[in-house]
């Protein structure tokens, strides 16, 4: 009885934190459409979050449409369906891989630098001196964060396609011996706006994850610089799941047949 009374108590704490991430989402939400907007600190955060990670994003996904051609002709080769690569790198980028790497590297490092900063206010009650000051510290720290997500993902993302299908020409061309002017020829009568659409979409919904996920975790961080580092963590494992399951979710809506 101690085992099924255990995975009660579990259950329950399962229940109780869907609940307090349901109640901080919809205040989130709300908060977006009330004013006041504080414009400074969204440039700041637009900044942040999509300026600053785009090296990383690019670097990423050039090499990802590097290795996928790689791999696409190596498998491509034992069927004698080598020209098939252009066409699925730029498939797979624009719809899948695009969104899916940027969305995890920008939670990697946006979420972990959300949490820690509203974490440390959170400890060190700097949020409670906002509440004492009349400022509303949902409408203040999380709304920003939210909107700048929403608006430089599909912005990221976009680049990150570009830069993928990039990496996947100059291996096929400087490795595998293709020809530079076909295989643009392919991947442009290949790709859909639909395609393309599909990965910002996902991108904006990312976005939100992540910077909802880094908010909350930082605004339920206690316990001094261990309960800062915990948020942290927990930050960057449920955005990273989250839109892992977002993902499947969305593919499942947008390429229904």
């Amino acid at each position: 009885m101690n085992i099924f009374a255990s995975v009660g108590r579990l259950f329950l704490l399962f229940l109780a934190e869907v609940g307090r991430l349901t109640r901080f989402t919809f205040s989130s939400i709300t908060s977006i459409v009330r004013p006041p907007i504080y414009w400074r600190l969204l440039v700041q955060q637009i900044m942040r979050i999509g300026w600053f990670s785009l090296p990383v994003v690019g670097l990423t996904a050039f090499f990802t449409g590097g290795a996928l051609a790689l791999q696409i002709f190596i498998g491509g080769n034992r069927y004698g369906a080598e020209a098939i690569v252009p066409q699925i790198v730029v498939l797979g980028i624009t719809r899948e891989l695009g969104p899916v790497i940027a969305g995890l590297m920008v939670a990697g490092r946006v979420a972990a630098a959300i949490a820690a900063e509203i974490g440390t206010m959170r400890v060190t009650e700097q949020i409670d001196a906002l509440t004492t000051l009349s400022t509303n510290p949902v409408k203040y720290l999380v709304v920003p964060r939210l909107i700048a997500a929403v608006i430089t993902m599909p912005i990221l993302v976009g680049i990150a396609d570009a830069i993928g299908v990039f990496g996947g020409y100059i291996v096929a061309t400087k490795s595998l011996n293709f020809n530079g002017a076909v295989y643009l020829k392919n991947t442009a009568d290949f790709v859909t706006s639909h395609d393309v659409m599909s990965g910002l979409v996902k991108a904006a919904v990312f976005g939100f994850i992540i910077a909802l996920m880094g908010c909350y975790s930082g605004f339920n961080s206690k316990g001094g610089a261990q309960g800062v580092g915990t948020a942290t963590t927990n930050a960057v494992v449920s955005s990273s799941i989250l839109i892992l399951a977002a993902n499947y979710l969305l593919t499942s809506i947008l390429f229904t047949s």
